[in-house]
């Protein structure tokens, strides 16, 4: 499956309120840009973030992970429009995906 086949089970899509919220997947990687995580199999993705959130600022972080989660775009074309490399499109849309589901689990807990 490609990037942009990729459906989530993000609340604006799903219209599901135990599904996570795009302003909940934004809020984590921002917290973990923040406050890095040590010795966690996922640690690059916080480190990842901090770079990227220092660079273009939440803005542009929110727009493409609402592109990406919500309308379905491809994380390499989710800059369109931004002052954002296509590859960082890429790294925020992976993080993204990976903390929505980190979210939703923790719900199904």
């Amino acid at each position: 499956m490609s990037d942009n086949d990729a459906l989530y089970d993000v609340c604006e899509r799903t219209k599901n309120p135990e599904h996570a919220s795009v302003d909940d997947v934004v809020e984590l990687i921002l917290e973990r840009a923040q406050h890095p995580r040590t010795e966690h199999r996922d640690a690059h993705l916080d480190e990842m973030m901090a770079t990227v959130v220092d660079r273009y600022g939440t803005d542009p972080i929110r727009t493409v992970v609402h592109r990406v989660l919500v309308d379905g775009t491809p994380f390499r074309t989710a800059t369109h429009g931004l002052e954002m490399s296509n590859v960082d499109g890429v790294r925020v849309g992976t993080t993204a995906g990976q903390f929505l589901d980190e979210l939703n689990a923790q719900d199904d807990d």
